[in-house]
């Protein structure tokens, strides 16, 4: 027995505290549709609006619809259901000509329309002869077919075709400590700063017992650098889950001189809008995380600055030593 297929049907009806513009422009956001297509899915009463589904898509696109203020509901779809299988009925009536007797027909060589015969009136050709050679060599001369019939064009009135993201509209668990899940460039910034000064932290708790205790601050000094590599693998796969990337691309920050350029390239690349392999987006960044990763990229940038100083009078001594040294010479 096949599994019952169901249909999402929406009738025009709102959410709880929707408004129409506003369900109106999530339908065609979703749909990815023209707003006229939308428009006419109103004031026209119920419409199938996808087909052929089953209970647990249904039920995914229930839950979409309705975050988007759609009151939608979910229906049978009685005519999926229906089988092509020929029942015993129809079999019977196969194997008894008589019972259904056939007035017309049209002949397989010229498609001349005559009475029910053994040979045809027109070509004059034996039929079952005919079709008897058909059978034996299918391309030396094929039945003609009538055209196909010229595909309808979409009218505004019919249902929007694109399927929609069952994920649409829900976001990402945030888990720090966790290699699933995703995260964005602001939060990948910030997570990284606060992980950063966690450390310092912990890293300064650990001289202080070491000063009593050198091998417990040993093993604690490990420990802290085990942990600190983890979280920090854990992080930048989120950030690589978010721009749609395997996170075992995490590794190259092992590689010397790689590391430095996928470690820009973490922090530029964005993720996409919507939810991709690694699941749905990340939820927005609060007023703390970009703040603190507003800090971080000042300090970057800062430190980038001061180091291009640096070597810029760096180059101009050593430049002065070496017209020094030619002058002397």
């Amino acid at each position: 027995m096949s599994q019952l297929r169901y249909k999402i049907v929406f009738d025009g009806s709102l959410m709880p505290g929707s408004s129409l513009d506003e369900v109106k422009a999530n339908l065609a956001s979703l749909f990815k549709s023209d707003r006229a297509r939308i428009d006419a899915l109103f004031g026209r009463g119920p419409v199938a609006i996808k087909r052929d589904l089953e209970e647990v898509q249904a039920e995914q696109y229930l839950n979409v619809l309705q975050r988007a203020g759609a009151r939608a509901r979910k229906e049978p779809d009685l005519a999926a259901a229906l089988s092509l299988v020929e029942t015993d009925e129809e079999m019977a009536a196969k194997a008894e000509p008589a019972a259904q007797p056939q007035t017309s027909m049209s002949c397989p060589k010229c498609a001349h329309q005559q009475p029910t015969a053994a040979e045809c009136a027109a070509c004059g050709v034996i039929i079952e002869r005919y079709l008897a050679r058909q059978a034996a060599t299918p391309q030396s001369s094929p039945i003609p077919q009538s055209s196909p019939a010229p595909a309808q064009a979409p009218t505004p009135y019919s249902p929007p075709k694109a399927d929609i993201d069952p994920q649409a509209g829900q976001v990402g668990e945030l888990k720090i400590n966790s290699f699933k899940g995703r995260i964005g460039r602001m939060r990948y910034l910030a997570w990284s700063l606060a992980l950063l000064f966690i450390f310092v932290a912990i890293m300064a708790g650990i001289s202080a017992i070491t000063l009593v205790a050198e091998t417990l601050g040993s093993i604690l000094l490990i420990g802290a650098v085990i942990g600190m590599l983890v979280i920090s693998a854990q992080i930048g796969v989120q950030r690589l889950h978010d721009m749609g990337c395997s996170g075992w691309l995490w590794l190259l920050n092992l590689v010397p001189i790689i590391s430095s350029v996928f470690w820009i390239v973490m922090l530029v690349v964005p993720g996409p809008a919507g939810s991709n392999r690694y699941g749905p987006p990340p939820p927005p960044n609060s007023l703390g995380v970009n703040l603190v990763a507003g800090i971080f990229l000042i300090l970057l940038i800062g430190g980038l600055l001061m180091l291009f100083l640096s070597g810029f009078a760096m180059l101009a001594i050593f430049g002065g030593l070496f017209a020094e040294l030619l002058n002397g010479n």
